[in-house]
This record gives C-alpha cells, sequence and structure tokens, in this order.
C-alpha cells in the first residue's frame, strides 16, 4: 500500500512541473542552438497568453515565435540581435522582463514612490495625532456616574 502511494506521490509531483510547448519538429540538429533558443524562449513572452513565455505556450503564434527565434539563429543573428528584431517588431511588451528606461521608469518607479507617499501620509498622521490636545480628565459628576454605570451592570464574565 505505500509502495503504491508512493508511485501516485511520485506522479502528481511529475504532473505539476511545467510543461514545454516546443514540438519535435522545431528542435534545431545543433544542440547548442537549440540550448540558445530554449533561453531566448524563456525570456520571450507569448502575446495570446501574457503571462507564459513562448516556451511554456502552446498557441499558434508562440509557434510561430519559436520557429523565427530558430530561423533568426540558424542564419547567424546573435541572442541580443534576435531579442531586438522581436522587440522591433512586437514593442517591449513581448519581453518577460522589460529593460529599464525612461520610457517605461513610471512603471519601474510607482512602487517605491507609493511606499514613499504611505509613510509620508502615516508619518503626518502620527504627529497630528500626538499633537491633538490631550484628553480632559472626568469631573466628578461623570466619575459618580461612570461608576453608578458599572455598579448595576455588575461582574462581567
Amino acid at each position: 500500500m505505500r509502495a503504491v502511494r508512493a508511485v501516485l506521490a511520485a506522479l502528481f509531483l511529475l504532473l505539476a512541473l511545467p510543461a514545454f510547448a516546443v514540438q519535435p519538429d522545431e528542435v534545431l540538429p545543433d544542440p547548442a542552438l537549440e540550448a540558445r533558443a530554449r533561453v531566448l524562449s524563456q525570456e520571450l513572452r507569448c502575446m495570446v497568453c501574457q503571462n507564459q513565455s513562448i516556451d511554456d505556450s502552446d498557441a499558434p503564434l508562440a509557434r510561430d515565435l519559436r520557429i523565427l527565434v530558430r530561423d533568426r539563429l540558424k542564419a547567424g543573428d546573435s541572442d541580443s540581435q534576435v531579442l531586438d528584431f522581436l522587440v522591433a517588431r512586437y514593442g517591449e511588451f513581448v519581453l518577460m522582463r522589460p529593460v529599464f528606461s525612461w520610457r517605461n521608469a513610471l512603471l519601474w518607479g510607482a512602487p517605491v514612490l507609493v511606499l514613499v507617499l504611505g509613510g509620508v501620509v502615516a508619518w503626518v498622521g502620527m504627529r497630528r495625532r500626538r499633537e491633538a490636545a490631550p484628553a480632559t480628565p472626568l469631573t466628578s459628576e461623570e466619575e459618580a456616574r461612570v461608576a453608578r454605570l458599572l455598579a448595576e451592570k455588575g461582574p462581567q464574565d
């Protein structure tokens, strides 16, 4: 029974691994070029799926992009030339990790700006709270009324 459970657990773990969408007819015969193609494919976003790389996506456009990457590598392009070609064709959105530039500086800096702004708002709020007038003590009449209310209510469980 333990062996069956172990085999089932192993199968479930294998199913949890990411499935690569690269088809056998796409694989290059040169292992070095294929390794470069796989690395590049993991850095490129599927324009249909948007949350997957073209290496992981089964979409027809992802297949076309994988073939395009391999064609460019076979033609002798460097990795950066392939990426530059695809960015020129599809925009920076095709990159899984966009590069920092002045065009997207706000996108990269927005989380920091929000944290700084939140810190300033919290600091000002706490400072105002400290500067607020201290609570005035209860008058003797108010103290007597509180004591009466507490005595009427009785002890709490």
